[in-house]
């Protein structure tokens, strides 16, 4: 077995800058307190959130971070891989996002470098967000706008890398046009691994694909592609409930599908005994979506941290 250092983070998500319904949430955090909640739940690591919600000068973000010793570990960005028109503005985006994290990365002299969190422009196609969980054949890309889409994604990965050294992972989400298996497979067998790897989010994952059976076998398939791993948990129960009154992927997280780590169905023992079996050095990411109405982020966070450790993860 090889040695492995884990480091636990957590994201601006889990405090409720969500895609949706989260202006009334943000509202109610500043990053400073959020980033000061996240410490005190015993996190050491953040990801930036939505532009703008976080400095994003380099100068004043590091000085954000450091006297809190934490280390920035990524940024989410989504484009519309599959419009061609949307690609150089994604780069221009992208670019932007890198650059903001090298710069701060480097005042911090951080030693694991982050990442660009590269996804979907999720929930923007009806059909997509509708049948989130549900997704058949009929319902993803042609053979034609994989071409188109993958080019995308190779483009943007690298144009960021080019610029800052920095690697981007895709995320997998549900809403997204990469959500089942055989969508993941398509889109790592069409972009470079040079540039491209995969961020494994083991919540959508499981509600990607119906359930958590599969979760260990799906670490193990794309083991190779893995460069950074978020921690989200799936409520069966709920999932069931989903698929049986046809609830889209908006009602479905209001539901509470991603439940708190431990509640669901997800092997959390499983994930980081292979994490460590594979010498995994870096950062896992929590996340918690938390929305008005559903109780306090900072307590969710203290949770899930008290949960980690019970399996060893401290």
């Amino acid at each position: 077995m090889q040695p492995s250092t884990i480091h636990v983070g957590n994201a601006p998500c889990s405090w409720g800058t969500l895609e949706f319904d989260g202006d009334a949430q943000a509202e109610r955090f500043t990053y400073t307190q959020m980033l000061d909640e996240l410490v005190a739940t015993g996190y050491t690591g953040s990801e930036l959130g939505d532009w703008g919600f976080m400095p994003t000068e380099p100068g004043e973000l590091a000085q954000t971070f450091a006297p809190r010793g934490l280390t920035l570990t990524g940024a989410f960005v989504g484009i519309n891989f599959v419009d061609p028109a949307a690609h150089a503005p994604g780069v221009e985006t992208v670019s932007r996002t890198a650059t903001l994290l090298r710069q701060t990365a480097d005042r911090l002299q951080q030693a694991h470098a982050p990442f660009i969190v590269l996804a979907d422009d999720n929930c923007r196609n009806a059909i997509r967000t509708q049948n989130a969980g549900r997704i058949t054949p009929s319902m993803g890309l042609s053979d034609s706008q994989w071409q188109t889409y993958a080019e995308g994604v190779n483009h943007v990965a690298r144009a960021a890398y080019d610029a800052t050294g920095l690697r981007s992972v895709f995320h997998h989400h549900c809403g997204g046009y990469v959500e089942t298996v055989g969508e993941i497979e398509r889109l790592l067998a069409e972009t470079d691994p040079e540039y491209v790897g995969l961020v494994f989010d083991t919540g959508h994952f499981a509600y990607g694909v119906g359930g958590c059976d599969r979760v260990l076998w799906a670490l193990e398939r794309f083991a190779t592609r893995i460069g950074y791993i978020h921690f989200k948990d799936c409520d069966p129960q709920v999932l069931e409930q989903a698929a049986q009154q046809g609830w889209d992927y908006f009602e479905a997280v209001r539901h509470a599908v991603f439940c708190e780590l431990g509640q669901g169905c997800v092997d959390f023992p499983g994930v980081l005994a292979w994490l460590e079996a594979r010498g995994y050095d870096g950062y896992i990411t929590v996340e918690q979506d938390v929305l008005p109405g559903m109780g306090s982020p900072k307590a969710s966070a203290a949770r899930n941290r008290a949960y980690l450790e019970s399996i060893g993860l401290r």
